[in-house]
């Protein structure tokens, strides 16, 4: 996840609209971004089997948790994804878990024709925790 959130940092540095962004939920964290793949470190890209592209897409999320002592540790999630754009076109943004150390997230790719702005709608659920669900939309620009 280091190598990743590292990657996605560099990658957005030079533009505020790509910063990851967090939603809580009492002791849950709900991180996310989203990307064109182009955007990523072709080393990067390679390590993840991503194709680096402007008209492919990235979203990224992890799912954390504060303990009594307030750190925060990765959690296993079930993520389900959509994605609307413009022309209110729904698509399924399939997620795959990926696992580094004690770390845990989510990467799904998505199909982007900037300009545009997507509207992503995504419902978390974990065992012991209510079904949570976050809504964001994120601009592509050419």
């Amino acid at each position: 996840m280091k190598r990743l959130l590292a990657a996605l940092c560099l990658c957005s540095a030079a533009t505020l609209a790509h910063a990851e962004i967090a939603q809580k939920f009492g002791p849950i964290e709900i991180h996310y971004n989203a990307l064109t793949t182009d955007e990523l470190m072709p080393e990067v890209a390679r390590a993840y089997k991503i194709e680096r592209s402007k008209t492919r897409g990235l979203v990224t999320m992890s799912i954390l948790k504060q303990n009594t002592v307030g750190a925060l540790s990765p959690m296993p999630a079930k993520l389900t994804v959509y994605v609307t754009n413009l022309n209110q076109q729904l698509a399924n943004v399939t997620m795959r878990e990926v696992r580094e150390g004690t770390a845990i997230y989510y990467l799904g790719e998505f199909r982007v024709a900037p300009p545009d702005t997507l509207k992503f709608t995504a419902t978390v659920e974990m065992e012991g925790e209510p079904k949570r669900e976050i809504v964001f939309n994120q601009k592509f620009y050419k």
